[in-house]
């Protein structure tokens, strides 16, 4: 019965060390860093600056709101067998924080926003001690969290360090071209029209890099619903204003933009939906949308046509 036992404890050892043990790769090893990321954005940085040399699944797809999102019993395997999770951080995936706060020790998580100086964070006073997450809405901004997804991959894969530094500038260098442009698309619209309207505060970071004022609906998170004086005050604005579009986004219901527009036009002002906004999500793979730069550019053409009236395809009769 002993020896039994003892059989037993050893089999049983080495299927636990099996469960355990983590495929990172090791010197000399062709292996893949395995990765996990949560928002898209997150996940393009890492397919970018990983290139041929991690193995990326993202958790949250297109049309995915990250402040509501919930994992799965499929993404706790997919969080436990990584070498390493990549996270926007700032509350934005808030009801995943218990779940990567409980990670096993040898599992690395990385918070993309981490490091970045909090002077160049916003800090709305409605979410007082607290930041607004999306920091990718400022494309120059956005590239700090390349910088550390990069200094990441080197400390944990030092053989591909090269590689991971010639993938970044690249992939940076894309970016500046990216922030450049819309820049230059932004400069088309006259300063006074520069007034962007979307169904939750998620813009704060391109307002201010890019120069707009921005009203959302709702405020930062999306978890609470908008109250029917959220909808009138900020009907009246639109009214008082005449600002020509309000835009809808892919990760929020329309309704509620919807609700804005019959408010407005009850006012004696009918407002347009300028188009379909990128805004915690990107689009579908394969699509320009479904990259980050790609995203981008979608955003700021769409916002600068509607609110130059540069096309009537969104428009209702």
């Amino acid at each position: 019965m002993k020896r039994l036992i003892i059989i037993l404890f050893i089999i049983l050892s080495f299927v636990s060390y099996g469960c355990d043990t983590k495929n990172a790769p090791s010197p000399n090893s062709d292996a893949k860093v395995h990765v996990v990321a949560t928002i898209g954005m997150v996940t393009d940085i890492v397919k970018n600056v990983g290139g041929d040399h991690v193995d990326v699944e993202g958790m949250m797809g297109p049309g995915v709101d990250p402040h509501l999102y919930k994992p799965t019993a499929k993404d706790l395997q997919r969080l436990n067998s990584a070498d390493i999770i990549y996270y926007n951080g700032l509350h934005l995936e808030s009801k995943m924080g218990d779940v990567l706060s409980k990670m096993p020790g040898d599992t690395k998580t990385v918070a993309v926003t981490d490091g970045v100086d909090k002077a160049l964070l916003l800090s709305p006073p409605e979410f007082e001690g607290q930041y607004d997450p999306h920091l990718w809405f400022d494309v120059s901004l956005w590239m700090k969290a390349v910088e550390n997804v990069r200094d990441s991959l080197c400390k944990l894969d030092p053989d591909n360090k090269a590689a991971y530094q010639t993938n970044a500038q690249q992939y940076l260098t894309k970016l500046m071209e990216l922030h450049q442009y819309v820049k230059t698309q932004v400069e088309r619209v006259p300063q006074a029209q520069r007034v962007l309207v979307t169904a939750h505060d998620a813009f704060n970071y391109f307002g201010k890099a890019y120069g707009f004022e921005v009203k959302g609906l709702q405020g930062i998170s999306t978890v609470s619903e908008a109250a029917i004086s959220d909808v009138q005050e900020l009907a009246a604005f639109i009214a008082k204003r005449r600002i020509p579009a309000i835009f809808v986004e892919s990760s929020v219901p329309s309704r509620s933009l919807e609700a804005v527009k019959a408010a407005v036009k009850a006012k004696g002002y009918d407002v347009q939906i300028g188009g379909e906004l990128f805004s915690d999500a990107m689009g579908h793979a394969g699509t320009p949308e479904g990259t980050y730069i790609g995203m981008v550019r979608h955003n700021i053409d769409t916002i600068v046509k509607a609110l130059l009236d540069e096309t009537t395809s969104n428009k209702e009769e």
